[in-house]
């Protein structure tokens, strides 16, 4: 059975387009047999920036080597998911400081990642693939200014993980296109890649 991990960071929830879109993928990926699939929802979870007392007790933490600590709960989550999939919108111009603040959470050296000589960082992940599922109201597919996708891509190679896709509903604001045309088609390719993810 695949372990996946889900993380919702679809802010605007049921209005959320992304939130649509991946919805989409989770119905077909989840009615796979061989699949388990675990949702946290970023909106329901108690992340804080790290700052003062916060910071300081998390480098008390890793300096005394006490990695079983509750802190460190999101970090052992996703290390030990087989599959990822993260779902947020575009926003001024990468994604939600929602979801970096749970990235920071997860870069934990001894769980998510570790460092020796030899190798310097390296990822110790278990997740053979990472998928991130977007929307965006411009067209910035393949953009330089598209910053989100990039930073995750780095981040998947950061934590070890080797294959990282993404899916976008791309330019729903533009009035080329009927936003549903757009939705419809991002969802057909989500469902698509549901099969073999």
């Amino acid at each position: 059975m695949t372990q996946a991990l889900y993380i919702d960071c679809c802010i605007r929830g049921e209005q959320s387009r992304t939130k649509q879109l991946a919805e989409a993928f989770l119905a077909a990926y989840g009615a796979r047999e061989d699949v388990e699939i675990t949702r946290l929802t970023l909106m329901d979870e108690p992340l804080i920036p790290f700052s003062n007392g916060f910071f300081w007790q998390r480098e008390g933490l890793l300096e005394r080597g006490e990695l079983d600590h509750p802190r460190f709960r999101y970090a052992h989550q996703f290390q030990q998911a087989q599959r990822i999939i993260i779902a947020a919108p575009f926003w001024d111009l990468s994604f939600p400081a929602l979801l970096k603040v749970y990235l920071e959470n997860l870069c934990v050296q001894g769980i998510t990642f570790d460092c020796n000589e030899q190798n310097g960082c390296f990822g110790v992940c278990n997740a053979q693939k990472m998928l991130f599922l977007t929307s965006r109201g411009g067209a910035m597919e393949g953009k330089s200014m598209d910053n989100g996708t990039k930073y995750l891509s780095d981040m998947a190679k950061f934590f070890g993980i080797p294959h990282f896709r993404h899916i976008a509903a791309d330019g729903l604001d533009m009035g080329l296109e009927p936003v549903e045309a757009i939705l419809t088609r991002a969802r057909a390719q989500a469902q698509e890649l549901a099969k073999t993810f």
